[in-house]
């Protein structure tokens, strides 16, 4: 049987001292993220599965996670360690690493979900915390009080009052330990925005989201959306959130983008006794099969046939191990989706797998909801599939319109030209006509219809709209007129005079020419476009309006490309300042760019470093968490960052990688990507 991994895997290294129980984020993907939890027994990569360790049915050893699939973190039950006599007796006397042969991070649970499955158990608030201490476990669990979705809304008030009521004591109790804050409040939202509110306010490492077993089990994949949107947004930013009891690859790709971290489960060991297998797209019954529904190493050279041949023993761990390497496998997907920025479209894709899933990705999605919308980056890239209503309910296109219609200002022309008829790129087609239309008159708008909206022709270049993919008859269809009237309300054009042109169809000048009553043949510079393109850009990116640039606009020059793109804005005399990105139409700014921009009313947001940080971002070096002294409230992932030090100084332009409330909360990782620092720029820096 082939093995995940082939070398012999080392112990893991403690981390530095300062660093137990930090959290820092190392990619984002609106909501989603990746992460690393430091503990004394190494780095959790995050998102992440803790397989679920009963010390006394190991299905698959502890030591096996380990070596053969790489898992840097496992949970197992403190309660049947306690109950249990010789568990309970080596755990004291060895540790729980020792107990269970396992040399990476290990969790434990309370015993809470012990009594929700048996009743009531039999160990104290602060005995199972001072248990979990003593045996040196790297996380342990409080003794909450869990709640029920058939609990009616007096019972569960009293569930959550009574967590919040023993977590003091249960801190107290750890000494340092890292401790888990359990977010319980059932099926009641106001409930578990009170929980989290209240669990946030004390000192717990990470907060799982509680009470959901059964609410899984039932299919409730919709209320499980809605219990972490009412979450997830009241609790600290800088602690992971662990979703307990989850361990189902289907629901992997919903969970991580909108926000979780952790995940643990026994399915994968549960549903191998049952003869069940577990896939990204449901279940499947082990009996039914004659090939294998996903090949992964531990059946590579096996088939279903000669497992259901083998004792029971063995087919159980050959099914655990599927089960354990498919579940792996998903969460590598959904990592890889994080990074890429695509984790939107995988969780959309495997909702439609499932019709309780699907229910939960259309109330996602119908609810808009602007924690999710605000986290979006516009300055991604790649490929968008347009589906009907997605300018509605996908939150990445919702946060792109957004931007254009609250930043993009229209101007006084009397005409519009709206060109339709193709997907982007479309300078190849229409830069000659335009170039031609702005010989005769510059003071006309010009737009492209695209699925989502009406574009402004300055922006073609720009994501999302530049990279649509939908069905040809969405761009071949005449735009219709409610549409183009909405539109151009919307965008503060109102309902001028305006003309509808195929970009396909031979008659285009002709329209045109009618139109402006003027023959079409003097084309402007093509620097006109280059400017209407950077002070639209310049209004999206850096807020700043055209009224303020025009001086800088009129007299910079740019140096063109191959394919007839600019790839720098250089002012008057000759020095880089901006960049426009040819992946996504982005603009980039340089140190003196962003310097220029320091001195706008309204500036672009800042940050504010102190003295230790200074000498290194001036130099272009990344800003990290735990020097930054103040942000502007404004910032927003992705956003364009000045930076100062304490002095007021413009010192370094950046891009930001998390929100304002986060630049503070994190101790660690990177807060701002430093593009450029005046110490790189001759003349104006003296500063060391």
């Amino acid at each position: 049987m082939a093995a995940w991994n082939i070398e012999e895997r080392p112990a893991p290294e403690p981390c530095k001292e300062n660093d137990t129980g930090v959290f820092e984020i190392t990619c984002r993907d609106g909501r989603a993220r990746l992460g690393k939890i430091h503990t004394q027994h190494g780095i959790v990569n995050t998102p992440c599965l803790l397989p679920v360790i009963n010390p006394n049915i190991q299905t698959i050893s502890p030591q096996d996670m380990w070596s053969d699939y790489g898992i840097e973190a496992l949970i197992t039950n403190s309660y049947v360690i306690w109950k249990h006599e010789h568990l309970k007796t080596k755990a004291l006397a060895d540790g729980v690493h020792a107990l269970l042969n396992y040399p990476g991070v290990i969790m434990t649970d309370s015993g809470t979900f012990q009594s929700y499955m048996y009743g009531d158990v039999e160990v104290g608030v602060e005995e199972i915390i001072a248990f979990q201490r003593d045996i040196n476990v790297d996380i342990g669990t409080m003794l909450d009080v869990f709640s029920r979705p058939d609990m009616d809304e007096n019972e569960v008030q009293f569930a959550v009052e009574e967590t919040h009521n023993r977590a003091k004591i249960s801190i107290q109790t750890a000494k340092g330990m890292m401790l888990n804050g359990p977010i319980q409040g059932g099926i009641f939202p106001e409930l578990r925005r009170k929980s989290a509110r209240l669990m946030g306010e004390e000192t717990f490492t990470v907060h799982p989201i509680g009470g959901i077993v059964p609410i899984m089990e039932q299919h409730m994949y919709e209320k499980l959306a809605e219990i972490i949107l009412e979450t997830k947004p009241y609790l600290p930013a800088n602690r992971p959130t662990h979703l307990f009891g989850c361990g189902h690859p289907m629901l992997f790709p919903m969970a991580i983008a909108l926000g979780i971290d952790l995940f643990d489960s026994a399915a994968y060991a549960l549903f191998a006794r049952d003869d069940r297998l577990l896939c990204p797209w449901g279940t499947e019954k082990f009996d039914q099969i004659v090939e294998w529904p996903i090949t992964v190493p531990c059946v590579q050279s096996i088939t279903p046939k000669q497992v259901r041949e083998m004792s029971k023993e063995r087919k159980t761990e050959i099914l655990a191990r599927f089960n354990l390497e498919v579940t792996l496998a998903e969460l590598s997907r959904c990592r890889q989706a994080v990074r890429d920025g695509r984790i939107w479209d995988l969780a959309r894709m495997r909702s439609r797998q499932h019709s309780a899933l699907k229910k939960a990705w259309e109330f996602i999605e119908k609810q808009q909801n602007q924690w999710i919308i605000s986290s979006q980056n516009i300055s991604n890239q790649g490929g968008w599939m347009y589906e009907n209503g997605s300018e509605k309910s996908d939150p990445r296109i919702i946060k792109s319109l957004e931007n254009l219609h609250q930043n993009w200002r229209s101007t006084t022309h009397e005409k519009c030209i709206i060109f339709y008829g193709a997907p982007s790129p479309w300078r190849n087609k229409l830069n000659d006509i335009i170039l031609k239309i702005r010989g005769i008159n510059e003071n006309i708008h010009i737009l492209i219809s695209t699925p989502i909206g009406l574009i402004p022709y300055s922006i073609e270049d720009l994501h999302p709209f530049a990279h649509i993919e939908a069905d040809d008859e969405k761009w071949t269809n005449p735009p219709e007129k409610e549409f183009i009237d909405q539109q151009l309300i919307t965008l503060g054009i109102g309902s001028k005079s305006h003309l509808i042109v195929n970009m396909n169809k031979e008659d285009m000048h002709e329209k045109i020419g009618a139109y402006l009553d003027n023959e079409i043949q003097k084309s402007a510079h093509r620097d006109v476009l280059f400017r209407e393109q950077l002070a639209d850009k310049m209004q999206l990116f850096f807020g700043v309006e055209p009224a303020a640039s025009a001086d800088l606009i009129s007299e910079v020059s740019f140096i063109v490309g191959g394919t007839g793109r600019v790839r720098n804005v250089l002012d008057k005399e000759g020095n880089h300042l901006f960049s426009p990105s040819l992946t996504n139409g982005s603009l980039a700014a340089t140190a003196l760019g962003g310097l220029w921009l320091s001195k706008q009313n309204p500036r672009p947001p800042g940050v504010v470093v102190d003295e230790h940080a200074e000498p290194f971002v001036r130099r272009g070096r990344n800003v990290f968490h735990g020097f930054i002294l103040s942000v502007d409230k404004e910032v927003k992932q992705g956003d364009i960052c000045l930076i100062y030090n304490q002095s007021g100084e413009y010192i370094a332009i950046g891009k930001a990688e998390c929100e304002a409330t986060e630049m503070t909360l994190f101790k660690k990782g990177i807060a701002v990507r430093v593009r450029d620092g005046l110490k790189n720029v001759e003349g104006h820096d003296s500063k060391t």
